[in-house]
């Protein structure tokens, strides 16, 4: 089954293009949402629609912890070259890792030098 991305606002819509020369289903919420949208309404519309939430916000993974949801899963990058050839390489490397427990329901936080992985539901 093929890893839809839904890309939060911190992140840029060029970073959606590169995940999708690399064969990703990605988008950047720009394109389906309103901007001034508040975290709930893309963590509900990402659970509704089956996409992968990927952020450089924290946030997303306390509203999973809080509600206890096994849906949908959450990238945080911990990282401040999100943009990086080298960074978007290893964003992905990762993501591509993980792809079957995304699909299943988890939180994977990437940062430069490990990445972790968590299935949902946090308890």
């Amino acid at each position: 089954m093929r890893l839809n991305l839904l890309l939060d606002m911190n992140l840029s819509p060029d970073f959606a293009t590169f995940l999708q020369c690399q064969g990703a289903n990605a988008v950047h919420w720009t394109a389906v949402g309103a901007p001034e949208a508040s975290d709930f309404e893309i963590m509900a519309y990402a659970a509704a629609n089956d996409y992968t939430v990927l952020t450089l916000d924290l946030d997303f993974g306390a509203i999973l912890a809080a509600t206890q949801d096994s849906k949908p899963s959450v990238v945080q990058i911990r990282t401040k070259e999100a943009l990086s050839k080298q960074t978007q390489t290893l964003i992905w490397t990762a993501i591509s890792y993980a792809h079957q427990e995304l699909l299943s329901g988890a939180i994977l936080t990437i940062d430069t030098e490990k990445s972790r992985l968590r299935m949902l539901p946090i308890r």
